[in-house]
C-alpha cells in the first residue's frame, strides 16, 4: 500500500463539494467559519463532531477517513480496507479476559 499523509481537510472538501453542499449547508450541525477551520486544517475535529458532519454528508464516518488516509485512487481504498480488515479481525481473535 502507499503511504500516503492523510489529509482530513481535503477529503472533506472532496465530498462536501462532490454532494454540492456549501459550508452552509451544515449550519445545523456547526458553522461555516469552524468548518471552514476544518477544511483548512486549522482545527482538529471530534468523533462526534465528525459523525455530526458526516451526517450532513450523507456518508459513513469511515468514508471521510478511507478518503483522508487514501486519497482518491480506489485501489488506495480497497488496499487500506483490506488492512483494516485484517486488523479488526486479529482483535476479535483475542477475546477480553
Amino acid at each position: 500500500m502507499t503511504a500516503f499523509k492523510p489529509s482530513l481537510p481535503d477529503a472533506l472538501r472532496r465530498i462536501r463539494k462532490a454532494r454540492g453542499l456549501s459550508q452552509e449547508a451544515f449550519s445545523d450541525v456547526s458553522s461555516r467559519t469552524y468548518l471552514s477551520s476544518l477544511e483548512r486544517g486549522l482545527k482538529s475535529p471530534t468523533l462526534n463532531k465528525i459523525e455530526d458532519v458526516c451526517a450532513v454528508l450523507d456518508v459513513h464516518p469511515l468514508t471521510l477517513l478511507v478518503l483522508a488516509y487514501a486519497g482518491s485512487d480506489p485501489k488506495n481504498a480497497h488496499e487500506l480496507m483490506d488492512h483494516i480488515a485484517r486488523e479488526v479481525s486479529s482483535f476479535s481473535k483475542h477475546p477480553n479476559k
